[in-house]
């Protein structure tokens, strides 16, 4: 929902016909779910080299082929195969065929490009590169709820601050695009008051502390042009 909601909102909801680009799929269910509305989706995940370094092999949060992102009881197997494709890529250095897409989206990935600046000019670049003018990019990082200052910004993981994400927003409305306002919205679920230590539990959360910081999952929402056809 925190994909299907904001393209809604934006007025490009995702129907029968639109065309889909998911970077860092994983296992998600998402593709499947896409495919049963009629939405053809381009798969994308790490080649095989990038995730055995970084463990997501062993976690099962990569997938290698079309097959692991099969889910019947979402979609039957045929709708699944005429509208889920599946391809590796790599996000520091995104396909220049991969175009022409309605909308596109990752999940907790760009926090795993090696460091601040590469996660923001990846999420630039998904936006100018791979979307038609219309298009709605949607992307969460792993966002530092402790500090606006001390952070971490290199490594296998990287926490974005709120200074960070609106610098990204400026950034991206300088070159036209619409943005939708990036707002950390004040504690209000019981939840909230939770913060999951390592070992980490299986039940839910929201916040998680690592590396002495406490992180959750932010999200940002761009559409393509957005501000250059108002100035029209």
């Amino acid at each position: 929902m925190g994909v299907h909601r904001p393209q809604a909102r934006t007025g490009r909801r995702a129907t029968e016909g639109k065309r889909g680009l998911v970077f860092g799929v994983g296992r998600e269910r998402l593709p499947a779910y896409f495919a049963s509305r009629g939405v053809s989706i381009v798969a994308t995940d790490a080649p095989a080299e990038i995730s055995e370094q970084v463990g997501w092999t062993k976690s099962l949060e990569h997938s290698s082929s079309r097959d692991q992102l099969r889910y019947p009881d979402i979609v039957s197997n045929e709708q699944f195969d005429r509208h889920v494709s599946y391809r590796t890529c790599d996000m520091t250095a995104i396909d220049k065929d991969l175009t022409g897409f309605d909308f596109t989206r990752s999940s907790c990935c760009f926090g795993h490009l090696g460091s601040l600046q590469a996660g923001l000019q990846f999420v630039i670049d998904s936006a100018e590169r791979t979307l038609n003018d219309g298009g709605i990019a949607c992307h969460t990082p792993e966002f530092n709820l402790s500090s606006n200052e001390g952070t971490l910004d290199h490594g296998p993981v990287v926490f974005y601050r709120k200074r960070d994400m609106q610098a990204l927003v400026e950034r991206l409305q300088d070159l036209g695009h619409e943005v939708q306002p990036f707002v950390v919205a004040p504690d209000s679920h019981y939840l909230d008051s939770y913060v999951d230590l390592p070992p980490y539990q299986q039940d839910p959360h929201l916040k998680l502390l690592m590396a002495t910081h406490v992180v959750t999952s932010a999200g940002i929402v761009i559409r393509k042009n957005g501000l250059r056809d108002r100035r029209k």
